[in-house]
């Protein structure tokens, strides 16, 4: 944790108070986003994050697999996050795994929309190749290598900006395959598929810090924080997600209160974002 003197603790709450953070910002303006794409050269995507001093990486690996018996038309997807020992003192050891579980679950839950998959970012029906029988797994991974507070938003930005580079190999399927066989597959060097990412959803994270609540909070003024309620938002407007944490319980109106700033704030996040995934493409053809 962030150690602050009262005074410090008092200069920052009568900041948000104000509507005058530390910084300068305002209490729903976001740090400055910076984008690169295609940093992992090994990975079938990659993109990079930063937004202030908060840095973090996400790739995206696909393999083959064969659907679950449960989910026939569906391919697989797994996010993970690890958090550098270097990015903060308090991830070293135990503080680390814990952050790092907590940041996957979440992650999964507001961009994979839950276990039924309602308000999933990605359709997994697109991953199957032969129904049964064939599908991409999806392993996307996410590291923190600096951190001073929103990972959970720029994790989930990363992820969309590595989604929207990812290629993933054209596969042939023999013909001649018996119903009881794995069929036989080409995977292409040449062709490769792109991903609709437009339906991905961002996370705007509220932090309550006194009776007001910020976006993009720094790591000083999570520190002060009662509670942050993370919303998962898509370009149409749509909640796909949402989570929680602290311990202060939140009013319900409070809540739908919280989800109508969301929406209003994911709008301009968005646009960023995909203004500056669209740079980070270009500059990468470039070189």
């Amino acid at each position: 944790m962030v150690g602050l003197s009262v005074g410090e603790k008092h200069f920052i709450q009568g900041g948000i108070a104000q509507d005058l953070r530390s910084d300068g910002r305002k209490r729903l303006t976001y740090r400055p986003i910076y984008v690169e794409t295609g940093v992992i050269p090994q990975a079938h995507g990659s993109a990079r994050v930063r937004l202030g001093a908060t840095d973090v990486i996400a790739s995206v690996k696909a393999e083959l697999g064969k659907p679950s018996a449960l989910q026939p038309d569906k391919g697989k997807i797994a996010i993970y996050v690890d958090c550098s020992p270097t990015a903060a003192p308090m991830f070293e050891g135990r503080g680390g795994e814990e952050l790092s579980t907590e940041l996957s679950v979440a992650l999964q839950r507001c961009l994979l929309g839950g276990k039924s998959g309602a308000g999933a970012g990605i359709d997994p029906t697109s991953l199957v190749v032969v129904e049964g029988k064939v599908c991409w797994d999806l392993y996307i991974d996410g590291l923190v290598i600096s951190s001073d507070g929103n990972l959970l938003d720029a994790l989930a930005a990363a992820i969309k900006a590595a989604l929207s580079n990812t290629g993933i190999p054209k596969v042939d399927v023999a013909a001649e395959t018996r119903s009881d066989e794995q069929p036989e597959v080409n995977i292409s060097d040449e062709e490769f598929l792109q991903f609709d990412t437009s339906g991905i959803p961002v996370i705007v994270t509220l932090t309550k810090v006194g009776r007001h609540y910020i976006v993009d909070a720094t790591s000083e003024e999570e520190s002060q924080m009662s509670s942050a309620v993370s919303i998962s938002v898509n370009r149409k407007g749509h909640i796909c997600g949402l989570t929680k944490r602290g311990g202060v319980g939140l009013d319900p109106s409070i809540i739908l209160d919280m989800i109508s700033v969301a929406k209003h704030v994911s709008e301009q996040l968005i646009n960023k974002l995909d203004s500056e995934i669209a740079a980070a493409e270009a500059s990468e053809e470039e070189s």
